[in-house]
C-alpha cells in the first residue's frame, strides 16, 4: 500500500505558515511613518561602548526613551539632567538608551563623554545606521517604546515640559 504524504506535508506547512506571522501590531493607532518606526526600532540592533549587541527586545519590562544624540547637539545635552532624574526616580520602570549616530563623533568621543558625566544611560553606537532609518529632520529625536516594545510616539527635539511629559508616560505605561 503506497501512501501519499504530500496532502498532508502540505497541511502541516501552511498551519506552520499562518501560527508564526512575524508581523507585529502596535496596540496604538499609529501614522503610517510611526509605524515604520515602530518596525525599524524593534528591529535594530545598536552596539553598546564595550562591544555588546543591545537591542529593543532586551530592554523589555522598561518604558524605554531611544534617545538618538551627538556630544555636539546641545539641544541634545539640555534634556540629558531630566532624563537621568527620571531614571534615578523610576529605576525599575524606565532606561535610557542614549543612541549615538557617530556622523561626527568616534567611539572614543562617547566614551569621554560617558566618562566625563555622571549620567547613568545605556550608551550605545548607531553602528547599523537605524537613525537613517528613523529620523525625520534631526537630532535630537527621541523615540519612547512601552515595556513590551511598541512605539508610544516619536518626537524631534525639546518639547519644553521633557521631564513631566516623560513622567506622564512612564506613569502611564509603567509595569509596577
Amino acid at each position: 500500500m503506497k501512501i501519499n504524504f504530500l496532502p498532508f506535508l502540505l497541511i502541516v506547512l501552511l498551519t506552520i505558515i499562518s501560527c508564526t506571522d512575524s508581523t507585529r501590531q502596535n496596540p496604538r493607532d499609529l501614522s503610517e511613518a510611526n509605524q515604520k518606526i515602530d518596525q525599524a526600532i524593534w528591529n535594530a540592533s545598536f552596539q553598546d561602548l564595550e562591544g555588546n549587541k543591545l537591542t529593543v527586545e532586551d530592554l523589555k519590562g522598561k518604558v524605554v526613551l531611544v534617545d538618538f544624540w551627538e556630544t555636539w547637539c546641545g539641544p541634545c545635552l539640555q534634556v540629558f539632567p531630566a532624563m537621568d532624574s527620571l531614571q534615578n526616580e523610576y529605576p525599575d520602570d524606565f532606561v535610557v538608551v542614549a543612541v549615538n549616530l557617530n556622523d561626527s563623533d568616534t567611539r572614543e568621543d562617547v566614551q569621554n563623554f560617558r566618562d566625563n558625566n555622571e549620567y547613568d544611560f545605556r550608551y550605545v553606537l548607531d553602528i547599523n545606521n537605524v537613525g537613517d532609518e528613523v529620523i525625520t529632520l534631526g537630532i535630537p529625536f527621541k523615540v519612547f517604546l512601552d515595556p513590551q516594545g511598541y512605539l508610544i510616539k516619536a518626537e524631534l527635539g525639546l518639547t519644553g515640559n521633557d521631564y513631566q511629559d516623560t513622567k506622564e508616560i512612564i506613569e502611564q505605561n509603567k509595569t509596577s
